[in-house]
């Protein structure tokens, strides 16, 4: 009854009223501006994809930014005005090896729309066309003997400097010696013929990783080798996507990204990370809007990393070394003819400015004949060059025209169609240069600021600057949050097991 008393004569005084109103009103602001559960993303490539995705599906929420007005980083498309029709900044493949990149696809509901490339074709100076592919009957590494015998454009005694060379590759142990050592010095000391270097480990290393072998790390190029040839029946074999990336991010990654629950929002720049007492507490944007969550990944670039960090924390020590992290190139010729002119689906050409051609035409076809896609050009052809640091030196009209002349030299009815259209492009930031000592520079995905991570293919991954990179660094991303949130899982796939025949061999 007192109580009861007291509280009708205390609602009945409208001084009492209003303090109790405003209180109520500081005490809404106090949890609208406390920071929220749950984890921001910045960035729509791979790297912060995978990180998204990966939480949203373990029931953490996830709200993905991405300051572009489309998903998917530098695996991007966009329109040709002179065709209408969607082109690839650069073409994307993955190998077998790459069991995390599968696994983003799987969890997506993407990989419908990449196709597995199970025989390869290489094109020699003579023109001599050599077929590469597995042999089911023989384990690995045994497995591609018979196509490594069959190479047209390697002599006896290259193969036998290249199978000695590719064994102490694959023996060959991380050291600082070797850490410092370019892989081109590593070839001459291990007795590599002329023809090995120029026709074997430039034109696999080259398309790889995108640089030239005397700027590629050792450890790296062991890496390509044992993961893609020594390790697993299936490591070789190569993925490519049978749609536009404009498609494959587009969409259908946005369904998938619902799915799993992620909020996402486009055209959704972020100005810098807010930090409240040592700990992220969000971000704002360009905007001015503030998004409040208890984990942010930094998904970006590394040379836009600094600046979403704010000025008051200087700089952190695991971002010291990222000025010495450099960028490599790749230009992609787009060519589109009258007529059919190369009969394959995509050949590597050995010794020659055009490293690798994809007759997009039929790869886009026997996509409509296996899933509804979009029309796709018939006679469509794109030429990738990789570590093309000098195409940028030259004219378009005389980069095209030397790899129309290339491609004529080795599919003469070229000379009778008609060249209908053609564009050269440039990724100027296509991916990290694995340089000798990278690996010292690029830092891991735990930040000095307990609830920041960083996730991108400039991170330490175990992985060169790859698709398979970024997704990993964004899955050890998530762990770490994960671990943070009291829920440690493993979310990594591990790798293609190693055959038993490749362990007694070289001790993989």
């Amino acid at each position: 009854m007192r109580l009861a008393a007291v509280y009708s004569s205390q609602s009945c005084n409208p001084d009492y009223r209003s303090r109790s109103i405003d209180r109520q009103t500081r005490k809404l602001r106090q949890i609208l501006t406390e920071t929220q559960p749950g984890a921001i993303v910045v960035g729509g490539g791979l790297a912060g994809l995978a990180a998204a995705a990966s939480l949203a599906l373990r029931n953490v929420s996830v709200t993905l930014l991405e300051s572009r007005p489309r998903w998917g980083g530098r695996a991007s498309s966009f329109v040709d005005q002179t065709t209408g029709e969607q082109i690839d900044n650069c073409q994307h493949v993955s190998l077998g090896c790459c069991t995390n990149f599968q696994y983003l696809m799987r969890i997506l509901s993407l990989e419908q729309f990449l196709r597995r490339e199970s025989q390869l074709w290489f094109v020699g100076h003579d023109n001599e066309i050599s077929s590469f592919r597995a042999w089911a009957s023989l384990p690995a590494p045994l497995h591609l003997l018979p196509s490594f015998v069959g190479l047209k454009f390697l002599t006896w005694r290259d193969k036998y400097r290249l199978a000695w060379g590719l064994r102490a590759l694959a023996q060959a142990r991380p050291s600082p010696a070797c850490d410092a050592e370019p892989f081109s010095e590593w070839l001459v000391r291990h007795r590599q013929t002329p023809n090995t270097i120029e026709r074997f480990w430039h034109v696999v290393l080259v398309s790889a990783l995108s640089e030239t072998l005397d700027r590629i790390d050792v450890g790296h190029a062991r890496k390509v080798f044992v993961d893609s040839f020594l390790r697993n029946h299936a490591g070789w074999e190569v993925w490519i996507p049978t749609v536009p990336l404009s498609d494959l991010y587009g969409d259908r990654l946005i369904q998938g990204l619902q799915r799993a629950g992620v909020k996402s929002r486009l055209q959704s720049g972020t100005s810098h990370v807010l930090l409240e007492s040592g700990r992220a507490a969000g971000v704002e944007l360009r905007s001015g809007e503030q998004i409040r969550a208890e984990h942010v990944i930094l998904a970006v670039p590394h040379h836009l990393v600094s600046s979403l960090l704010p000025a008051s924390q200087g700089e952190l020590p695991e971002l010291a070394n990222l000025g010495r992290l450099e960028d490599a190139p790749i230009s992609s010729v787009h060519l589109w003819f009258d007529q059919t002119v190369v009969p394959l689906p995509h050949a590597t050409l050995i010794g020659r400015l055009s490293q690798w051609v994809f007759n997009r035409g039929l790869i886009h076809l026997a996509a409509e004949q296996s899933v509804a896609t979009s029309a796709a050009p018939r006679h469509y052809i794109q030429v990738v060059i990789s570590a093309s640091r000098d195409i940028a030196q030259r004219s378009q009209a005389e980069v095209v025209s030397q790899v129309v002349a290339e491609l004529a030299d080795i599919w003469p009815s070229i000379r009778a169609a008609k060249l209908v259209h053609s564009r050269v492009v440039t990724e100027h930031r296509a991916t990290l240069s694995v340089v000798p000592g990278v690996d010292h520079w690029r830092p891991i995905q735990q930040s000095s600021i307990p609830n920041v991570q960083y996730a991108g293919d400039w991170t330490q991954t175990g992985w060169p600057s790859t698709m398979e990179g970024a997704v990993r660094s964004g899955f050890l991303a998530a762990e770490n949050v994960l671990k943070q949130l009291g829920r440690p899982e493993q979310i990594v796939q591990p790798d293609l097991p190693t055959a038993s025949l490749s362990r007694v061999l070289f001790g993989i």
